[in-house]
């Protein structure tokens, strides 16, 4: 009987461990994932472009904040919940940006050569669109320039 109850408890000792083990694994996988940015093609302008896509509260705050260049990317896509007036700030950044505000796939406002703004977070110029939006498009400065870039142009997911 005796050697029967230190092997159940045994059992149970390594069914725990186990358990603990999985979760750890698991909360490791989750804190990874936090890091990962997804990315997308659309088209602007005739112009394929490749996106990082902040579509978290906790990348939406981030931004390309702390960034010294776009990288491999053309820009960055953010995707919101719902649409509404949706402002951006220039915190600690190391370049200029054209934001493009986007409804449903149709532009509704834009900022060109925003420069980067290194106050404190209270005192950060915050830029808002005149209608209500779902998406904002942060593209290098001068992009909408080139473009010819306006209110009204489409933007959809490239194939």
């Amino acid at each position: 009987m005796l050697f029967h109850k230190n092997r159940r408890n045994s059992m149970s000792t390594k069914s725990i461990l186990i358990l603990f083990g999985i979760i750890f694994i698991v909360f490791i996988g989750l804190k990874v994932w936090e890091f990962h940015w997804p990315s997308i093609n659309i088209i602007l302008d005739g112009q394929r472009l490749h996106m990082l896509v902040a579509n978290t509260s906790d990348h939406r705050f981030q931004g390309l904040s702390n960034r010294h260049s776009l990288s491999q990317y053309d820009g960055m896509l953010f995707v919101f919940p719902s649409s509404g007036l949706h402002g951006i700030v220039m915190r600690h950044m190391d370049f200029s940006l054209d934001i493009v505000w986007v409804e449903n796939g149709k532009i509704v406002y834009i900022k060109q050569n925003l420069r980067p703004d290194n106050r404190s977070e209270s005192q950060l110029i915050v830029y808002k669109p005149s209608n209500p939006a779902n998406a904002v498009l942060e593209l290098p400065a001068g992009w909408v320039s080139i473009h010819g870039t306006k209110i009204g142009d489409r933007v959809v997911d490239a194939p």
